[in-house]
């Protein structure tokens, strides 16, 4: 089942602080994601200055519970409390969308 991931990061100075140093953590372990199958498309949130404040993930887990224990539970901006928020949302792709 597909999902919308939105994270939003703690507020300056301790979230792009927190990012920063574990940034290539978050990164490889979403490379591999990606290659599994699991992350569909992702993406930093941008404010109007151009900075990171956050991340959009779609992603594809059987469930809900599946997606935190197998990504959410061990992931560095989770861990490291760089995200203060993160909201999951089960999505439905348009029609044209191939699976």
């Amino acid at each position: 089942m597909p999902f919308l991931v939105m994270a939003f990061d703690f507020p300056p100075p301790a979230g792009p602080e927190r990012r920063k140093s574990v940034r290539e953590e978050h990164l490889k372990q979403g490379e591999r994601l990606y290659q599994e199958g699991k992350w569909l498309c992702a993406a930093g949130i941008l404010n109007e200055a151009g900075e990171l404040v956050g991340s959009m993930i779609i992603c594809d887990y059987p469930t809900e519970e599946a997606l935190r224990r197998e990504w959410l539970d061990e992931e560095p901006y989770v861990l490291n409390r760089v995200w203060e928020k993160v909201q999951i949302f089960p999505i439905r792709p348009a029609p044209f969308m191939s699976e």
